[in-house]
């Protein structure tokens, strides 16, 4: 089955997941306002939400799969320097007050997110500054991820990082089996496609992976994490500290909000 045809089967399968953490924090004002403009849309492998220094025409929030922050140097060359899941938003610029990025973000695992019209979405930020609060929080936990990731490609080794990536993959997706490339998992490591290889194989024979064909199954994800640097741990408690559910929130209730009340 091609990634495509995959990424369609998830969008029909799950209306009734819950959306986005960022969109799950808004007050009950800020969602209602923007409901109205979010859209489901399927996002197939290597689908772009927005090209190095051109406009951004929309923002996303992804419900599951993995998109990719990508520089690409001026001999063609590309590094993957942070990933957006399901807690964050492709669109940051906008957040910030500009238009466009000397990067671009692309789909590297498939699944769905919602989509919104960025100049309305701007809008919104002007209006709200709870919403503007939460964004804020958001570029503060995005700005960590990158900043760890940049330590721990320099300090860690390869299996520990990759089993950083594979966890980090995990939370992000609705079941323990998605699709992960050697691309991706080269680009994300800094590392030849055949050192991928032998790291993967390395984690198979251990029992922890399943890995056929760009499909990884996570076996034993307690070992998978005994294996990782402390990196996944740290950043995955700095989104919770910046983007938790807790009192100091601007959310006003507990509902559930699910994909099938948008669009």
């Amino acid at each position: 089955m091609q990634p495509a045809t995959r990424g369609k089967q998830h969008a029909m399968l799950n209306c009734d997941r819950r959306t986005n953490r960022l969109l799950s924090l808004l007050s009950d004002n800020d969602y209602e306002r923007l409901r109205p403009h979010l859209s489901q849309v399927v996002l197939d492998y290597k689908k772009s939400l927005y090209e190095a220094l051109r406009p951004i025409g929309h923002v996303f929030f992804p419900i599951e799969g993995v998109a990719s922050l990508v520089i690409t140097t001026a001999d063609g060359a590309s590094a993957e320097v942070g990933t957006i899941g399901s807690e964050g938003m492709a669109g940051l610029p906008i957040c910030l007050g500009d238009s466009d990025a000397p990067s671009s973000v692309y789909v590297q695992v498939p699944g769905t997110a919602l989509r919104m019209d960025a100049h309305i979405f701007r809008g919104e930020l002007d209006r709200s500054p709870t919403l503007n609060l939460i964004m804020i929080r958001y570029a503060h936990a995005f700005f960590n991820q990158v900043a760890q990731s940049a330590a721990c490609t320099h300090l860690h080794k390869v299996e520990q990082r990759c089993c950083r990536w594979l966890l980090m993959t995990r939370d992000r997706m609705p079941t323990d089996d998605y699709l992960l490339t050697h691309e991706f998992l080269g680009m994300m490591l800094g590392v030849r496609r055949t050192t991928v290889t032998d790291v993967m194989g390395s984690l198979q024979k251990a029992g922890l992976i399943r890995y056929r064909r760009g499909h990884v199954t996570i076996l034993d994800r307690e070992a998978l994490r005994r294996r990782a640097c402390e990196c996944y741990d740290i950043s995955r408690l700095e989104f919770d500290r910046l983007l938790g559910d807790t009192a100091s929130a601007p959310r006003t209730d507990k509902r559930h909000r699910l994909v099938s009340e948008v669009g």
